[in-house]
């Protein structure tokens, strides 16, 4: 299931970058390929101008006037090149000229290079192929591969014919073709390295959902086996009762006594979960007010002095008078209550039981150690988790059900507090609350 919903977030992270990252590349190159469009007709007309300007064609050398550079046009009549002279077109373009009859024959051509005769034929070619449409009064704009070689061509009509002009775009073109290549690689490279990242993530934000679906998963497993024990005692005892039902009530008084005390036990296990769920739910509103941290200790401790002493228990406290803190002083009661309750099941025969209530920096440090067996460092982490027990007989035999320090966790952390346990195995245990 979670190999699904982890699948499912993947596919929807990438197919979203990849949309994105598509749009940025769309939209990027489109700017791209308008600029160097525009770039290009500037420059296309530019030299247009020039073939059209008294130092282009009106001085360019005729084919049929036998002149020095006949039909490419040798140097144009001596011009002074592109160095800040209007004579020449602009440096950067390899460019040529031809002119045509109203039937689209040659009549001339012009370049400031030396061009084949064929390239003049296979140019006007490529331009025949594309004036369907474009009239014969409008100036007009296109462009053709030939040979490996990009062109950018304008047409102008002219009276007696038209003038074509051809300026080499290889470079421009180049500029976009790498575009794509680069934003391809760049693209591939890019999702490569999101899946992966995608997938990291992924895994650490399902981790929480997983973990808390195996939580809830083993606490409805716990708590079904909390409730079969004293199920299947009142099923028992209530079989003798039926069984022997000319008997009097005072004779079965023991199985009655049975299936109370087990009832008992059923209600306390299901009021502390009803507890745990009210503390847990979001809504669960419970008035925070300064209070006396050390009264409300000194509560807790006075009244269970005599029951400790019974049991053949040390204990010792030591409690700093007035330390105040803000929370709720019932719930914080519950919470010493707790913790004394359960070091004084464990503590042993003979055990000690140490309670120290001391200022720490600007919080609360109420610290709460017996003596006894100790709790294995492999429990300390989950033992605040709902029915865990490191023993589970001798719990049940100290009446417990697992739920007590997972009250307490609860309780401290509505109150922004911190608990932890540290343990020596052999030695005893201690247990931390902080509060602020």
């Amino acid at each position: 299931m979670f190999k699904k919903l982890r699948n499912r977030f993947l596919i929807v992270n990438l197919v979203s970058i990849s949309i994105m990252m598509l749009v940025a590349f769309v939209t990027i190159y489109t700017i791209t390929y308008q600029n160097v469009q525009r770039e290009t007709n500037m420059e296309l007309y530019k030299v247009s101008d020039f073939y059209h300007s008294p130092f282009g064609l009106g001085a360019q050398q005729s084919r049929g006037e036998g002149q020095s550079g006949g039909m490419n046009g040798g140097n144009f009549g001596g011009f002074r090149g592109p160095g800040g002279d209007p004579s020449a077109p602009p440096a950067r373009s390899v460019s040529f000229m031809i002119q045509t009859d109203k039937q689209w024959k040659i009549t001339d051509t012009q370049s400031r290079f030396d061009m084949e005769e064929s390239l003049y034929t296979q140019a006007l070619q490529k331009v025949d192929q594309e004036k369907t449409g474009q009239g014969d009064s409008n100036r007009w704009t296109g462009q053709f591969a030939l040979d490996g070689t990009d062109w950018a061509y304008v047409v102008d009509p002219s009276g007696d014919g038209h003038m074509i002009v051809f300026m080499d775009v290889t470079a421009q073109q180049g500029i976009l073709t790498n575009l794509v290549y680069t934003f391809t690689v760049v693209g591939l490279m890019m999702l490569i390295v999101i899946y992966f990242l995608s997938r990291y993530f992924a895994n650490r934000s399902i981790a929480p959902v997983r973990e808390a679906f195996e939580k809830q998963k083993q606490f409805i497993a716990d708590a079904s086996h909390e409730l079969k024990t004293p199920l299947a005692i009142i099923n028992t005892n209530t079989d003798v009762l039926l069984a022997n039902q000319e008997e009097t009530v005072e004779s079965q008084a023991k199985w009655l006594h049975y299936i109370k005390s087990e009832t008992e036990r059923m209600s306390g296990l299901t009021n502390d979960l009803l507890y745990l769920t009210q503390m847990e739910d979001s809504r669960s509103t419970l008035i925070h007010t300064g209070f006396n941290m050390s009264e409300a200790v000194e509560s807790i401790v006075l009244p269970m002095e005599a029951v400790i002493f019974e049991k053949n228990i040390t204990l010792d406290y030591s409690i700093a008078p007035d330390l105040m803190v803000h929370g709720n002083p019932e719930q914080i009661k519950q919470v010493v209550l707790i913790l004394l309750d359960n070091a004084v099941k464990y503590s042993g025969p003979t055990g000690a039981v140490n309670i120290t209530l001391q200022k720490q920096n600007h919080d609360v440090m109420l610290t709460i150690s017996n003596t006894g067996e100790g709790i294995a460092p492999e429990h300390l982490d989950r033992i605040f988790d709902r029915f865990y027990r490191t023993d589970a007989s001798r719990a049940r035999k100290h009446g417990g059900h697992g739920l007590g320090l997972a009250i307490a966790k609860s309780i401290v952390e509505q109150h922004k507090g911190e608990i932890y346990a540290k343990s020596v195995v052999g030695e005893g245990a201690t247990f931390y609350v902080r509060l602020s």
